[in-house]
């Protein structure tokens, strides 16, 4: 079985995830496996305007121990010629253009709750990531509260 998982980031970001070949299999109403991310977008707070971010790739992994890891990265990220000759301003480039964490999730049908323990950026490491859901056919939805985006501010 094939499933869609569709994150909208109310005004932030949205990603869609979809189950992978290699994910172990669940009950329809659990969300342990391995996603793939097909789709990502945000909507700005003041205009409505719909950005969408055609080139990320990511994984999120949801195990039946509680435990989620998830990775991100964008489009056009900078490559080195090789690690011996990788610049700083590349390193930055690269650290800009991920999302990496990993902790604990509890979800209760309507709400997924990321309890994050390790991040790429310490300001997440620690806090809890709230995401209320929604089902449409074999997708969900994810909707966070609006927040400025780290790209931008908006």
């Amino acid at each position: 079985m094939n499933r869609r998982l569709i994150l909208v980031l109310s005004l932030i970001a949205t990603l869609g995830l979809s189950l992978g070949p290699f994910a172990a299999r669940a009950a329809d109403d659990e969300l342990a496996g391995t996603y793939k991310l097909i789709s990502r977008s945000r909507v700005l707070v003041d205009s409505g305007q719909v950005e969408t971010f055609d080139q990320a790739q990511g994984f999120i992994t949801y195990g039946n121990d509680g435990r989620v890891l998830v990775l991100i990265v964008e489009g056009n990220r900078p490559k080195a010629e090789s690690l011996e000759k990788m610049t700083d301003l590349q390193r930055v480039g690269l650290f800009r253009t991920m999302n990496a964490y990993g902790g604990t999730y509890k979800f209760d049908g309507k709400t997924i709750e990321h309890h994050i323990d390790i991040s790429h950026n310490e300001v997440w490491t620690g806090t809890t990531q709230i995401r209320d859901i929604k089902k449409e056919g074999g997708k969900l939805i994810y909707t966070t509260h609006p927040a400025p985006f780290v790209g931008d501010g908006r």
